[in-house]
């Protein structure tokens, strides 16, 4: 009787650690605007495997399209969006497109906004990681830029003004 007691207790145990090692994390963070600009939104982020599926909707930007990267402190508490400090990259790469083998761990796919001013993203990213190692965006801030990001220029890619901050939390 004593066995079976601990065979069940052990039983529980397991299915508890298989349930919470299962758990998809995630974190979201809400975009407000930069003194002087309307652009507000959502970004949210999902581990999935090595990489995070971030999905986002932004409102209140001018059309085309617009730089949107990680930066390194979660502060947006200044004015002007600076206050989050540079892009994020634990890894020192240079700034390039998230789909190339070189790039920030910050460095995300642009926001291409409609006539509307709206833009949302779907997209798959790494080396970024949430909730541990060098690479976690957990307490870094999400900022959309006024400009395009070209993908060259060192270490931004010439995206300008910041107009949007968020800070990333966990979910």
């Amino acid at each position: 009787m004593k066995l079976l007691g601990i065979w069940v207790a052990l039983g529980g145990l397991l299915g508890l650690c298989s349930t919470s090692m299962g758990q998809e994390m995630s974190a979201t963070a809400t975009l407000m605007p930069t003194s002087g600009n309307t652009a507000m939104g959502t970004a949210t982020f999902a581990q999935q495997g090595d990489k995070v599926a971030v999905v986002a909707k932004v409102s209140g930007l001018s059309p085309g399209s617009h730089g949107f990267h990680i930066h390194e402190k979660g502060d947006c508490s200044s004015g002007d969006g600076m206050s989050a400090g540079g892009h994020f990259n634990p890894t020192a790469k240079p700034h390039g497109n998230p789909s190339a083998p070189e790039h920030h761990a910050g460095d995300m796919p642009m926001l291409v906004v409609d006539a509307s001013g709206n833009a949302s993203l779907t997209a798959d990213l790494s080396p970024m990681m949430i909730g541990t190692g060098t690479t976690d965006i957990i307490g870094r801030a999400v900022i959309v830029h006024k400009d395009p990001d070209d993908y060259k220029t060192q270490p931004t890619g010439n995206s300008g003004a910041r107009v949007a901050c968020g800070v990333i939390t966990k979910s």
